[in-house]
């Protein structure tokens, strides 16, 4: 059988690197491109295509053909559409990855489905912040579509955590629960939380371009539903520690707290057809097992996120 020629747009960062890994352990045959700044030392066996995207530097993707191509690094449709059309012609399926910030945020029950109402789309603009990131996605989306139709594949992501993770948000309540004691949590200890292991998007990845399947999929998890105050008692236990949450008013708190949400319903969402197209569900301890894990190899640097501990320690008095 011929192995599945897959061409991977940003594939050395988080979760471009681990649909890498995973794709190369399925025996398929990897073609990355990118600027290649970002990880030079993985993957040394793998070809290497260098452009820019922010510049509109697609001349090393002229030639070649591949059975499929992942976009991970797209995030406006100036991007999408250059890219699309630089490979018109010379790809089978179009795997976009999108995001959870395409839906509206209100007036969805829980368990939503892929088919709940998005964000009108935006093109007017490059910037990307809070406002404009989902709106961006939507209209990426939409291109996507209008172009490879059957042959278009959407995947949606809720918050990825796993090693490697760069926004350290799941990573400051693993390193904060495994300090114990007092845990200020500014929120409430039952919001439910959704995280998907960054392994088992990469296996949901990697399983839609090998079946070929078209679609719109959540990839969300954990294993079981959480809430946020058992995401930091799990974290506790898997470090041997033990933590007391204590509640504290929001607005003491730094804004875009991690993994705090006011409305519940979007932590809330249905994996049922992702999980019927074979994604996995990794449970929440290994996840914050291995996320300790590289942590403390990496030596804990300072986290961005979340409250410094002077600060907390001044919170809680």
């Amino acid at each position: 059988m011929t192995a599945l020629q897959v061409l991977v747009l940003g594939g050395t960062t988080f979760v471009g690197r681990a649909i890498v890994e995973d794709a190369l352990r399925t025996g398929a045959e990897v073609t990355l491109f990118g600027r290649g700044k970002t990880g030079p030392d993985l993957f040394p066996g793998l070809t290497r295509l260098i452009g820019d995207r922010a510049s509109g530097d697609y001349q090393a993707l002229g030639e070649g053909n591949w059975d499929a191509v992942v976009d991970v690094s797209g995030y406006v449709p100036r991007h999408v559409g250059q890219a699309m059309d630089s490979l018109a012609g010379r790809v089978g399926r179009y795997l976009f990855i999108s995001s959870h910030a395409v839906y509206q945020s209100s007036g969805l029950g829980p368990d939503s489905t892929e088919d709940s109402p998005r964000r009108p789309p935006v093109r007017d603009t490059e910037v990307l912040d809070e406002q404009t990131y989902g709106p961006l996605k939507v209209a990426c989306e939409d291109d996507v579509l209008a172009r490879h139709g059957s042959r278009a594949t959407i995947v949606r992501p809720g918050k990825v955590a796993g090693p490697h993770d760069p926004s350290d948000i799941f990573t400051y309540w693993v390193r904060r629960a495994a300090r114990g004691g007092k845990v200020a949590l500014p929120g409430d200890p039952e919001q439910p939380v959704q995280i998907i292991d960054v392994r088992d998007l990469a296996r949901l990845v990697v399983q839609l371009v090998t079946d070929d399947r078209p679609g719109i999929f959540h990839a969300v998890g954990p294993a079981r539903p959480v809430t946020l105050g058992g995401l930091i008692e799990t974290c506790a236990l898997v470090a041997g520690s033990e933590v007391q949450i204590v509640p504290v008013p929001r607005e003491q708190a730094p804004s875009l707290f991690p993994l705090i949400r006011t409305e519940w319903t979007t932590q809330q969402r249905s994996p049922a057809r992702a999980r019927a197209a074979g994604m996995p569900a990794t449970p929440l301890e290994v996840t914050a097992a291995d996320v300790r894990a590289w942590d403390r190899q990496r030596g804990q640097p300072p986290l961005a996120p979340g409250f410094s501990a002077e600060d907390e320690r001044r919170l809680l008095g």
